[in-house]
């Protein structure tokens, strides 16, 4: 049996990645996603953003998850003090039918 070593391969710094769960009113769901969409396009122009992807659910049309990937808190932070996501979380207080929700991680295997 030959191991291979394959620490050196491995990234020093873990990115972040964040899983946002929405759930748009019924009436609101053109609405989510032309706002979800004005922020994927500003988000990915932003230094430190590696991916921002917006998704709807397949058997709910009503829910939706942004797959998001920063390389460090830092960029979280300066995504969150942008004139987009301003917008985009000023249109959730009356798009949402329940609150939003954020599963954080951090890589183990990432593809960029």
């Amino acid at each position: 049996m030959i191991f291979i070593n394959l620490l050196p391969l491995r990234r020093k710094k873990k990115m972040i990645v964040n899983l946002v769960m929405l759930e748009a009113k019924p009436e609101c769901i053109e609405e989510m996603k032309a706002i979800c969409t004005y922020n994927h396009e500003n988000s990915v122009k932003e230094e430190g953003n590696v991916r921002f992807d917006v998704l709807q659910n397949a058997e709910d049309p009503c829910k939706f998850t942004l797959y998001e990937v920063f390389e460090n808190k830092e960029a979280i932070e300066f995504h969150k003090n942008t004139e987009h996501y301003k917008r985009w979380a000023q249109a959730m207080e009356h798009i949402l039918a329940a609150p939003r929700y954020k599963i954080s991680n951090t890589d183990v295997a990432f593809t960029k």
